[in-house]
């Protein structure tokens, strides 16, 4: 038997090759609570199918532990190295498959729609959106000792667009 899935529980998403941002925030009536995340990162020695294939047992064991019902991933921007695009685009694939496995609910935004909904502004810059990030849920800057990466603030941020959006949304119906 499933275990149910709480309607108020997103999975954010920074996709990456190498580094992977992961958070997992609540969705409540007093805001949003950040219950997990982290910066997932792949051994760049191994080989690049292995690579994958870690990234899809993280993900499949998040979504089995946390149980959300929505995935708020962030679309790819282009850059130069097609090379490394590419990997990229193969380990969002395998997010996405992960999360069609668990019927989650996959809600994609482009980096400007993120920094739109967090910072009030599409082209800010990181810094603009670690600091709002930390002004909008409550969050340490640094777990265990170690100071959080822009990917794992980048993957809350994911998830509290979702969040905003999904509030709008509903107050709409």
């Amino acid at each position: 038997m499933t275990p149910i899935k709480n309607k108020n529980i997103i999975l954010g998403i920074d996709p990456g090759y190498g580094r992977i941002g992961i958070a997992i925030v609540e969705k409540t009536n007093k805001g949003e609570k950040l219950i997990y995340s982290e910066c997932f990162e792949t051994d760049g020695k191994l080989p690049h199918h292995e690579r994958l294939l870690l990234v899809g047992e993280k993900i499949k064991k998040i979504i089995k532990k946390y149980h959300p019902n929505k995935m708020a991933i962030e679309t790819l921007l282009w850059s130069k190295n097609k090379k490394t695009a590419l990997q990229v685009a193969e380990a969002r694939g395998v997010i996405l498959l992960e999360g069609a496995r668990s019927s989650l609910l996959i809600c994609e935004y482009n980096p400007n729609q993120i920094k739109l909904a967090v910072t009030g502004y599409g082209k800010s810059d990181k810094k603009q959106v670690i600091s709002m990030v930390e002004k909008l849920i409550k969050i340490n800057p640094s777990t265990n000792g170690k100071k959080r990466r822009d990917d794992e603030y980048d993957a809350i941020a994911t998830a509290l667009t979702c969040a905003a959006i999904s509030l709008s949304t509903d107050i709409l119906v």
